[in-house]
C-alpha cells in the first residue's frame, strides 16, 4: 500500500523581537510602522555594545513619519515620542558627561531609514488653567505643565544637542507672530540641514510658526 508523503518546506520569517521597546498609552496597538521603529530599537541595543546599557531602558511611547519641506521633493522626518524622564536622563548625563547616547541613537536610525531626519520630543501632558489637584497633591498648577512652557520644551527637544542662545518674537504685516530661534553657532556644521525640519515638526505639534536660525556676526 503507497502512502503519500508531504513535504513541508520551510519559510523564512522575521520574529518581532522589539515589543519592549514601544509602550502605547491605554492599551492602544501600535502601528506597523512604530513596530519597524522598535524594532530597530532592539536591533541598536543588541548590536551597539558602548551605548547598550543606556538603551536597555528606552522605549517610545508614539511614533510617525511626517512630511517636512517642499512638498514637490517629497521630504519626510521622523518623530519619536518617548517618556519624560527617559529623555531627560539623556540629557543630563550630555550635560554632566558628554554622553553622546542620543546623538549616536539619532545617527544610527537615520542610517536606518534612508536618511530621513529623526526628532525625539518627550512626551508632556499640559494641565490647563482649570486644572484642580486632588486632595494627595496639593498647591498651584506646575509651571512646567503650562502651554508655553511645554511648547518652550518641544523646542529645546528638537534642536538638542544645539542650544538656544536667544529668541526674538517678528509681527507680520498681517498682524500675525512668528518666533525666530537663535541656536549656538557651534553646531551649525551638524544642524544646518535640518532647520527647516525643525520648522516643520514644531508646526505639526504645535500649529505654531517658527523659523530657526544661526546668529550672524556683523
Amino acid at each position: 500500500k503507497r502512502t503519500s508523503q508531504c513535504i513541508v518546506v520551510p519559510t523564512r520569517c522575521t520574529m518581532f523581537t522589539g515589543f519592549k521597546k514601544i509602550v502605547k498609552p491605554d492599551g492602544q496597538k501600535p502601528t506597523e510602522f512604530e513596530n519597524n521603529v522598535a524594532q530597530e530599537l532592539f536591533n541598536l541595543e543588541m548590536s551597539a555594545s558602548d551605548i547598550k546599557a543606556d538603551l536597555r531602558d528606552l522605549h517610545i511611547t508614539a511614533a510617525k513619519e511626517v512630511d517636512v519641506g517642499d512638498p514637490s521633493i517629497g521630504k519626510k522626518a521622523i518623530i519619536l515620542m518617548v517618556p519624560y524622564k527617559i529623555l531627560k536622563n539623556f540629557h543630563k548625563k550630555f550635560a554632566q558627561n558628554n554622553t553622546p547616547t542620543q546623538v549616536r541613537l539619532v545617527r544610527e536610525l537615520e542610517k536606518k531609514f534612508s536618511g530621513k531626519h529623526v526628532v525625539i520630543v518627550a512626551q508632556r501632558t499640559i494641565l490647563g488653567k482649570s486644572y484642580a489637584r486632588s486632595t494627595k497633591t496639593k498647591g498651584p498648577r506646575p509651571r512646567s505643565r503650562t502651554l508655553t512652557a511645554v511648547q518652550d520644551a518641544i523646542l529645546e527637544d528638537l534642536v538638542f544637542p544645539t542650544e538656544i542662545v536667544g529668541k526674538r518674537t517678528r509681527c507680520k504685516l498681517d498682524g500675525t507672530k512668528e518666533l525666530k530661534v537663535l541656536l549656538d553657532a557651534k553646531d551649525i556644521v551638524n544642524t544646518d540641514t535640518k532647520l527647516d525640519t525643525f520648522s516643520d515638526v514644531y508646526k505639526i505639534l504645535t500649529n505654531k510658526q517658527v523659523s530657526f536660525e544661526f546668529p550672524v556676526d556683523e
